[in-house]
């Protein structure tokens, strides 16, 4: 049966308020969620990614269980950020726009703490606040915590991340052992599962996805090049898709606004986000972001949480992580809201070895693709640039008057010559910027001629001894290389001379040119044997 807010067992003021903010079908986390809450006492944890509906999932079932007529704090919402916090408190205070009395206060650092306890004076059901400012507020007497409900913990790996545990520690220690703790995570931490195992009670856990994996509908690419590459290779990346709305991810403050500023010289729509920047600049950056007047966005880890933007085409890591779960949290950043996304490393050959670790960690695959070349992405900006003049809007009236002058000033141009040079004016930049541009790609496998175990040689493609191709399911992604494959045949075919000519690998799968009289005796031999544990599918390519 499809699944409707209105099975899920909300009260009709509820329901009211977020058709028509446009709710119309749970996510996954909110359809396991709300029912969990609104029937049980039992403490919760719950594995979302960002993006996924976390604060419906926890906040519709609540703020319709809040007594309005007692005047006490009686649910404590912990995030990592200010942008957060004010994020989670608006849309609190939008699902509860029908439940007349009830009151949102958000209390987060870097704001004038006499105008939180001002509002904490006027009475407050909820409170949502940073780890930071709320203890503060606690220590001072202004936050009551001894009668709450319900204490969540929003993104608390990226809490203990940001080194709030002695905040969580002190706040969960205050709090009164009859309350409910609702923890929402992406990832699962040593540190979170510390906590969770002193301050909780038996929690039940429920997941939209699995804990410390990426996102389902996230691409995952990475491109090889020399470190001295990476920022050409990054413009490349950019030409390639005219119409990218993303992060690039920097890891230090240094390094994020040294590239900002060379995107920014090099004509591209492009700013920075980092640690240097007042609350005020932050804004200013984050608030043109999300109005897409800056197309791509230049941060550090720090910097970038609490950023809440659910159409990102691209998340691009342009130092990768040392810490794999802080890759789930940036690529995670895309592909939200039913969305596809593309998260892409751009790695040097010293973190090439990296890869594989992450690769488990999130148990998904990264698919290498090639750095663009000039031709390819002259190609992909013309037919960007034709596809705009299909789609644009003529805005006839206010245009007509000049058309009369402007025809007769082009009438002596044929069709072909007008199109030629109207195209020219947008393009030209490109043609001339990519001319004879070189290739960025490292580590790529060339088809060649191998040296064999035992003495014996690859054998050259001019040599009059027929070969055949053989399939192997088993490619780089599996590391491994042409002289594994050469001692897996060697191996398997003791007593037999079998030469073996090129070898070709690819991402998922490898082609292995061996004599032809000896094909089916290497087919034969391989049945049923492994490679690292994987079992192996040999087979006569037939591709021509």
């Amino acid at each position: 049966m499809h699944t409707t807010f209105q099975n899920l067992g909300l009260k009709q003021q509820v329901l009211q308020a977020i058709q028509e903010l446009g709710f119309e079908t749970p996510t996954p986390i909110q359809e396991k969620a709300i029912p969990y809450l609104l029937e049980s006492r039992n403490d919760l944890v719950a594995f979302a990614q960002t993006g996924t509906g976390k604060t419906a999932a926890f906040g519709l079932p609540i703020i319709e269980q809040i007594d309005l007529a007692n005047p006490k704090v009686q649910m404590l919402a912990l995030c990592p950020t200010r942008e957060l916090c004010l994020q989670i408190s608006k849309e609190l205070t939008n699902y509860a726009k029908y439940l007349t009395g009830l009151h949102v206060v958000s209390v987060y650092g870097g704001a004038e703490i006499s105008k939180q306890i001002t509002a904490l004076k006027q009475g407050a059901h909820i409170v949502v606040g940073t780890p930071g400012r709320a203890l503060d507020l606690i220590n001072r007497g202004k936050l009551q915590i001894e009668h709450i409900r319900w204490l969540v913990l929003d993104e608390a790996d990226e809490m203990l991340s940001m080194g709030f545990k002695d905040e969580l520690d002190a706040i969960l220690g205050s709090t009164p052992a009859t309350k409910q703790t609702l923890l929402f995570s992406a990832t699962m931490p040593e540190e979170m599962t510390a906590i969770a195992q002193k301050y909780m009670h038996h929690p039940a856990e429920i997941s939209a996805g699995k804990k410390n994996i990426g996102a389902e509908n996230v691409q995952h690419h990475f491109y090889l090049i020399h470190a001295k590459d990476k920022y050409l290779a990054l413009k490349r990346v950019a030409d390639y898709y005219p119409d990218i709305y993303g992060i690039v991810f920097c890891r230090t403050r240094v390094e994020t606004k040294e590239i900002a500023d060379k995107l920014m010289e090099d004509g591209y729509n492009a700013d920075a986000l980092h640690g240097d920047l007042s609350q005020a600049q932050r804004d200013y950056v984050m608030q043109r972001f999300r109005l897409k007047q800056i197309q791509i966005l230049v941060a550090t880890d720090v910097a970038a949480r609490g950023l809440d933007v659910n159409n990102l085409s691209h998340v691009i890591n342009y130092s990768l992580p040392d810490d794999p779960e802080v890759y789930i949290h940036r690529s995670g950043r895309t592909g939200r809201a039913g969305k596809s996304g593309i998260s892409i490393i751009l790695a040097n050959m010293r973190e090439k070895s990296k890869l594989s670790f992450i690769e488990k960690k999130i148990s998904k695959r990264f698919e290498q693709k090639t750095v663009p070349t000039g031709r390819e992405i002259c190609e992909k900006q013309l037919f960007h640039m034709i596809d705009r003049i299909e789609n644009i809007e003529i805005k006839d009236t206010q245009i007509e008057q000049y058309l009369p002058s402007i025809y007769a000033r082009l009438s002596w141009m044929s069709r072909e010559d007008l199109l030629q040079r109207f195209v020219s004016i947008e393009f030209n930049h490109f043609l001339s910027y990519y001319k004879n541009a070189p290739d960025l790609n490292a580590g790529v496998i060339p088809v060649r001629e191998e040296r064999q175990e035992k003495g014996k040689r690859a054998e050259p493609r001019a040599s009059s001894v027929p070969f055949a191709k053989l399939f192997f399911n088993i490619g780089k992604k599996d590391q491994i290389s042409a002289k594994h494959l050469i001692e897996l045949i060697n191996r398997h075919t003791k007593g037999k001379s079998v030469r073996i000519g090129r070898i070709e690998l690819t991402r998922n799968f490898s082609l292995v040119e061996v004599e032809e009289t000896y094909q089916d005796a290497v087919i034969q031999a391989l049945k049923g044997a492994a490679y690292n544990g994987f079992p192996l599918e040999v087979r006569l390519d037939r591709k021509k």
